[in-house]
């Protein structure tokens, strides 16, 4: 029998709540902030998914006619339901969402009172955030029950396997909804927070937070004794942070010289409350002497730049710059520093923070931290405490190499380095007494909790965490997800302020989790509660029987996105040191494995690739990308095997995924189709905030849920006979999802599930040609993707003009389009050649005959028109133009440079202004190009040219919504 979600899910609920649930970076769900893992999905769509398809499709008076199963579950849904519409109800209110409320109208109504500077009554909603609701253990018997009419079989818990668990939403939102939920994951990094998220959570509820906190306490008692002297403060004040600065020698001087982007330490809204550093020199000494400049003097000094865009300016000699070349050359050989620039403390009995310049004593103490570092450090090395792996080149990892980072430990200034080793020994010496004051089980329990807190502090207490001014605090190591070095640096104080923070932040969580699962209580309906069970390992290969999992739902890695085992070698090689005598199956690797992680990862194969990428190729050879690109497929393809293999007869494999390039969603339907699973359904659920960024680099804002059975007897075919069907997919998927308001990129993906579902329906599909080897040639999926994109295009182009069909020529169409699909100015490079296949049009045109867009280091970036004419790819004075859109280019420029009038002149020199044709191209141009603003300004400027040419010469043309309320019309495409 199908699941609920292959026949009904409220996609645009279930996004509304995963918007909401990601609103505030302060209110995050305690999933999210356990640890670091860099992608979790919302706890909303995990919960939805998860119940969507364990749950039975209700089936309609003549399919229960026809068949005795769906009679059965007919009947069996009348018993618990008076009707269809009471049902969807129930899963609403079972996923977090009250009856009659609605969160899709709430936004649109706060977005409505902000614009109008309207505060509403609470929170807009009109009830919590829908993740805070747990499932009751009446719902979740009913569940169970309801799980067990759809399979035929006695009821009982379903048993739901994440094979690429991660960060642990989806099986957490499992065991909530009572199921028996396995979490498996490759990377030990993940697998440990599985433990702490899932396992620990389940077995001690919310007691175990005041345990966290005891010991907590006793380890943060500990760790200051040692560390007390290297942190000094006045009496009357606590250290908030110290600021650093990274340096090289000056090429003039050899004298040490700082290397900022900006020497800002705070900037708030009020500009009488700036703070910045100025560098003096103290050329005797050979010194950089830091003075603190604030109020609005401080603008003065808070912009200057000692090291921008690859080029470094000496304090010692303004006249001297050097290049990042240089930099790197200096930092590799060891002579790379850091000089003290500021303190941030808070006075004791008043609010906010200041500044001073570093004393003496401050200088003193670092220099004693780093005596102490070399005198403890060889006793470390021997008991195998200090992080010394090297660090390998990587995707991620090459970013710190390039600076002389090249082992683990070198991620900190020699103070952090001492501090974090000092709270390693310590915690690990606490460890036994745990276990014997509080029973093992508890006892690892606690002592896993405080290897999150070390890893937190870790995270805040690098070389790479940033000072972010405009909240004068420090920021994290992965506020990206890479190893972007920090010029200036932020360190807090550990011996005071470090690991008392860290602690309580790990009991705070594991009781907001805890009450989630429990409730307040431990102990009570523990029968309702699925059961978690973590396993270590591929998802290519579960250690679990064949035919044993009901329901695999999960968010498999995207593609090249997040190079998750290069990232968390940061934090596994001292998890592996903190964890290894209570958790010793966290830590049997010496480093985390890369070869068996199902992602793209060209860096694994740069000694084998055949290929450089550039220039002309030999039969059969291969680049790095291509090689990881078939790694990933080899991968994916083998872990949905391994889902076919294990799930039982009636299973059902739901799959996530968000991502904006054809290749990954051709490689993730290649996988699909292969190993034997038929795709079903097809939902969008937006789950990525849109944001200002996005104006200036593209990003897919929905998740799509692509639910799965396995395919049965299927008759094979060939790609001329199901075209036509898969053109009409795509023009269903468009008709109907652009109804729930989703357009550009996201429109597109959101027709390809239903496009591999017409393959999956007739798979193998065949070409009609012979392979080399004389084998009839299977089909790759992005074929259909393509012809999906094509007729697509045509569509969003018809919406943009209101529904209306006008021809204007293929370079207007590509840049009408590219602004549509990616609502951004830079996006993948590959990405523009697609677009140009599916407009029929020669990539080069656009570059280099009307340098509509640029194209470097994989990138794609489009053009302003004055760039274009820069680039001499643009005239506003030709007589006349072969495509449409450089004449609004060539207007646009007049428009800014010119005026009104100048531009009045233009359009009656071309026989413009009464073109109902050129009029259809602003008014497209309108509705393609992203309208965000920034304290009300245009992001882009090509918006701010195109509404002031409405408002002078075209005030007919209908005004295009406003981007930043949350349900804009939707576009009219029929």
């Amino acid at each position: 029998m199908p699941s609920l979600i292959d026949q009904w899910f409220p996609a645009q609920q279930i996004g509304a709540e995963s918007l909401r649930e990601r609103g505030s970076a302060t209110a995050l769900p305690p999933v999210n902030v356990v640890h670091v893992w860099w992608a979790r999905r919302p706890l909303s769509a995990s919960r939805a998914a998860v119940l969507g398809s364990v749950l039975p499709a209700w089936p309609t008076e003549s399919e229960a006619a026809a068949d005795e199963d769906a009679r059965r579950v007919r009947e069996g849904l009348f018993a618990e339901f008076p009707g269809e519409a009471a049902y969807h109800q129930w899963f609403l209110e079972v996923v977090g969402i009250p009856k009659g409320k609605d969160p899709v109208r709430a936004r649109a109504a706060i977005a409505a009172a902000n614009a109008n500077g309207i505060k509403l009554q609470g929170n807009g909603y009109g009830y919590d955030r829908a993740f805070t609701r747990s499932p009751q253990p009446d719902e979740i018997a009913r569940i169970r029950r309801l799980y067990a009419l759809r399979t035929g079989a006695p009821a009982k818990a379903p048993i739901v396997l994440d094979p690429f668990a991660g960060g642990g939403s989806i099986p957490f939102e499992a065991m909530r909804l009572g199921c028996n939920t396995i979490a498996n994951e490759l990377n030990p990094v993940a697998s440990a927070v599985l433990q702490g998220t899932l396992g620990v959570v389940h077995d001690f509820g919310p007691d175990l937070a005041e345990d966290i906190r005891h010991w907590g306490k006793r380890w943060a008692a500990a760790t200051r004794i040692r560390l007390d002297e290297f942190f000094p403060r006045a009496a009357d004040h606590a250290i908030a942070g110290y600021i650093w600065a990274f340096a090289v020698p000056c090429p003039t001087t050899g004298r040490p010289t700082p290397l900022a982007p900006n020497l800002w330490l705070a900037r708030p809204n009020n500009a009488d409350k700036h703070v910045a550093v100025r560098l003096d020199v103290d050329r005797d000494a050979g010194n950089v002497v830091p003075v603190i400049v604030e109020g609005k003097q401080a603008a003065q000094y808070g912009e200057r730049a000692t090291y921008k865009q690859g080029v470094g300016e000496s304090v010692w000699a303004p006249d001297t710059t050097f290049s990042g070349e240089y930099v790197q050359q200096q930092a590799k050989a060891g002579h790379g520093t850091y000089v003290l620039l500021a303190v941030c403390y808070e006075p004791a009995g008043s609010k906010g923070r200041r500044f001073r310049a570093p004393t003496d004593t401050d200088l003193a103490a670092a220099a004693a931290a780093e005596k102490e570092l070399g005198r403890l450090r060889p006793g470390w090395e021997i008991d195998g405490l200090v992080c010394d792996e090297p660090i390998e080149s990587g995707h991620k990892t090459d970013e710190p190499l390039r600076l002389g980072i090249a082992r683990w430990s070198d991620m900190f200034l020699p103070r952090q380095l001492l501090a974090h080793l000092v709270i390693l020994e310590e915690l690990i010496r606490l460890q036994p007494e745990m276990l014997k004051e509080i029973g093992d089980a508890r006892g690892r329990a606690v002592a896993l909790q405080l290897a999150f807190a070390l890893d937190r502090g870790l995270n805040y207490n690098s070389r790479l965490c940033g000072w972010h001014p405009t909240r004068s605090m420090i920021g994290n190591t992965f506020d990206r997800h890479d190893f972007a070095f920090k010029w200036t640096c932020g360190e807090m104080d550990a011996a005071r302020v470090l690991v008392p923070w860290v602690a309580e932040k790990a009991a705070s969580i594991h009781r907001q989790l805890s009450k989630l699962v429990h409730g307040v209580q431990s102990g009570t309906e523990e029968e309702a509660l699925g059961r978690p069970d973590v396993l270590r390992g591929s998802a290519a290969s579960v250690s679990l029987p064949a035919g044993t999992v009901d329901v695999v739902v999960t968010d498999p890695p995207y593609y090249d996105n997040v190079m998750y085992a290069e990232l968390s070698d940061f934090f596994y090689v001292w998890l592996k040191r903190s964890l290894a005598l209570v958790w010793p199956q966290f830590c049997d690797l010496p480093i985390t494995d890369k070869h068996a992680e199902a992602v793209a990862n060209p860096s694994l194969f740069k000694d084998v690739a055949t290929h450089g990428g550039r220039g002309k190729r030999v039969a059969g050879a291969k680049t790095a990308d291509e090689l990881a690109n078939a790694h990933y497929e080899d991968l994916l393809t083998r872990s949905f095997r391994e889902a076919y293999r294990v799930l039982g007869p009636a299973g059902v494999l739901n799959v996530m995924f968000t991502h904006k390039r054809v290749d990954a969603w051709d490689t993730l339907g290649a996988a699909l189709l292969n190993a034997g699973f038929a795709i079903t359904s097809s939902w969008p659920v937006a789950t990525e905030a849109d944001s200002l960024n996005q104006a200036k680099k593209n990003s897919a804002q929905s998740t799509i849920l692509l639910n799965c059975h396995k395919r049965g007897d299927t008759t094979p075919a060939y790609w001329n006979d199901i075209r036509q069907d898969v053109e009409q997919a795509a023009v269903d998927a468009v008709e109907r999802f652009a109804g729930h308001g989703l357009r550009g990129i996201d429109l597109t993906l959101a027709t390809y599930g239903p496009v591999l579902a017409v393959l999956s329906r007739n798979w193998p599909v065949y070409t009609g040609q012979l392979d080399p080897d004389g084998v009839p040639e299977v089909l790759r999926p992005d074929v259909a993707l393509d012809l999906a994109r094509v007729k697509v295009a045509a569509l969003k182009k018809r919406g943009l003009l209101g529904g209306k069909d006008v021809d204007f020529d293929r370079v207007t169409d590509w840049w009408l389009l590219a602004w549509s699909d990616f609502q951004a100015a830079e996006f993948p490079a590959p990405e523009a050649l697609k677009l140009s296949l599916a407009t029929h049009l020669d990539l080069e045109t656009v570059v280099k005959t009307h340098k509509l867009m640029k194209a470097s280091s994989g990138k794609a970036t489009l053009l302003t028109p004055a760039q274009r004419r820069t680039a001499k790819g643009l005239d506003v004075d030709a007589a006349s133009y072969d495509a449409l859109i450089d004449a609004l280019h060539a207007l646009m420029l007049v428009y800014e440079e010119d005026g009104t009038r100048a531009a009045q002149a233009w359009l009656n020199r071309h026989n413009l202004v009464d073109d109902t044709r050129f009029a259809a191209l602003v008014r497209a141009a309108l509705y393609a190009v992203p309208r965000h603003k920034q304290k009300g300004v245009f992001v882009r400027p090509e918006a701010r040219v195109l509404d002031s040419l409405r408002v002078a010469f075209f005030d007919n043309l209908p005004l295009p919504p406003d981007p930043d309320a949350v349900t804009a019309a939707a576009p009219t495409l029929f």
